[in-house]
């Protein structure tokens, strides 16, 4: 079973490459999110095993640039970060499963294994439901947003936004919330950039049968036009 892990840490990535091999997986390692991503689609493995917090792009932002580009490696995400949101997002935007930090290094290999049976025997499973307001619909499966038959062009910040409201329309989410949703574990950025992917994002609504409205003191919300 080929299995990629992308580590930022040297030290971890070193320890559990080392680990892996040793129970019998061909595993390649690296600590960057470009690069990662460029080896995926140069030779997708059997597994992928992804951190989250990785230096060029993260591992959010690796995964949603290959399930648009059709790679369907199983994905195993590694994360440290203890919010629920933070998973359910990963998810959403096309991982397989999740193991948080610390981990035990049997559990690990279960799941790895896990995942290159389920690629290697594939069964037929329920597509996730779209999310829809108004005549706006976001694949879940793919993290694509669509108006009619036409793909909004959105940054992973923003489609992670859209999908935080879409999830529920007409209901209001703290500012608090969607920036642990969209600049997850960004310590260095202010709340106040909410504001500026919201205003990005309401721009490319305009026409598309979806409001997203300010709610002073609450938060945002989405809902048809």
């Amino acid at each position: 079973m080929k299995v990629l892990l992308v580590e930022d840490d040297p030290s971890m990535r070193a320890a559990l490459r080392r680990t892996l091999d040793r129970r019998g997986l061909d595993v390649e390692a690296c600590g960057d999110g470009r690069e990662a991503l460029a080896r995926w689609l140069a030779a997708p493995p059997d597994v992928l095993v992804l951190d989250l917090t990785l230096p060029g792009l993260d591992g959010l932002e690796v995964l949603l640039h290959a399930r648009r580009a059709g790679l369907d490696t199983p994905v195993l995400l590694l994360t440290a970060r203890g919010t629920v949101g933070d998973r359910v997002l990963g998810l959403n935007a096309g991982a397989d499963d999740y193991l948080p930090k610390p981990f035990d290094l049997d559990e690990l290999e279960a799941r790895v294994r896990a995942l290159g049976r389920r690629r290697a025997e594939p069964r037929e499973r329920e597509p996730a439901a779209d999310l829809r307001v108004g005549t706006l619909r976001l694949d879940r499966t793919t993290g694509a947003a669509y108006h009619g038959d036409e793909v909004l062009e959105l940054t992973p910040r923003e489609a992670a936004l859209l999908q935080a409201l879409m999830a529920r329309p007409g209901h209001a989410v703290t500012k608090e919330r969607l920036f642990e949703l969209v600049f997850p574990g960004e310590q260095a950025v202010q709340y106040e950039a909410v504001e500026v992917v919201v205003y990005r994002l309401r721009k490319k609504l305009a026409g598309t049968g979806a409001t997203l409205m300010t709610l002073r003191g609450l938060g945002y919300l989405i809902k048809p036009a």
